[in-house]
């Protein structure tokens, strides 16, 4: 050490002391609480038995959480899973317990569907948000009280409709599904589309018009044009309209929703 440092060290020092730092440590890390030698200090009216070593138990490592099968073996498993399913609610258990999609780890809970069973008109977005995280029911928040309003104007309930999502599990920071998040859940939405076995079926948005349909025209391309959906048993009626979300941010679009939910409603004959 130079001259020059001599000072600044004496006050390092100095500062150190006047902290009550008293004890030079070694140039290795050690865990002093492991050391089996230390006793507690008790207090001195306790009982010489009554002090206790500190022995502390040895820390369990925490398990890792089991890592999810490649997509490729997820999309099989989800396939032969949903296949399996006789009923909605048996296909609400198998997707509770699937383990196949790793978002079902970051996500607080399920979204499965909602609305009655028997429903004639059926509605399929892409992904849960925080809303519908936090409730476990598909299109609660803001978007989800515009559909019900849009419904409303044609003379519809909600409770008449079902409603659901392609992808169950809200992916973290309301971020798009990645293309293997979407088709390893794709099976669960095509064989809830089967249970529910709607008359109409309206894709809310291009992502649910393209993976359901097949369709890749821009969604103001497609929107209020009629498709079919084609299932094991028939086909079904199929129509993309514009995302309640995507009505939010432009809510000039609105008057094309209007005519497309006419259109739905003219087809239900009401």
């Amino acid at each position: 050490m130079t001259p020059a440092d001599a000072g600044p060290a004496r006050d390092l020092l100095n500062f150190y002391a006047e902290a009550g730092v008293d004890v030079a440590l070694d140039e290795a890390p050690a865990n002093r609480f492991a050391d089996a030698s230390l006793e507690v200090v008790a207090p001195a009216s306790t009982p010489p038995a009554a002090r206790l070593r500190a022995d502390p138990a040895p820390a369990m490592p925490a398990a890792a959480p089991a890592a999810p099968p490649p997509p490729e073996e997820a999309i099989m498993a989800a396939r032969a899973a949903a296949k399996s399913a006789a009923s909605l609610e048996a296909l609400r258990e198998i997707m509770n317990a699937f383990e196949g999609c790793a978002l079902r780890t970051t996500a607080k809970q399920l979204v499965f569907g909602d609305g009655s069973p028997d429903a004639r008109l059926m509605f399929v977005g892409e992904a849960p948000g925080s809303e519908e995280d936090q409730t476990g029911i598909p299109f609660v928040g803001k978007s989800g009280q515009l559909l019900d309003k849009m419904l409303a104007a044609i003379g519809i309930a909600r409770s008449e409709v079902y409603i659901a999502n392609i992808v169950p599990w809200r992916p973290p920071g309301n971020r798009d599904p990645a293309i293997h998040e979407t088709q390893i859940c794709l099976p669960f939405i095509q064989r809830q589309i089967e249970l529910v076995d709607p008359e109409l079926l309206v894709c809310l948005g291009k992502p649910s018009m393209v993976t359901l349909l097949g369709v890749t025209d821009g969604i103001k391309r497609a929107r209020g044009r009629w498709f079919s959906y084609k299932t094991d048993a028939r086909d079904i009626r199929a129509m993309p309209v514009f995302h309640p979300a995507y009505l939010l941010r432009n809510p000039i679009e609105k008057r094309f929703a209007w005519r497309d939910f006419l259109a739905i409603k003219k087809a239900l004959g009401k």
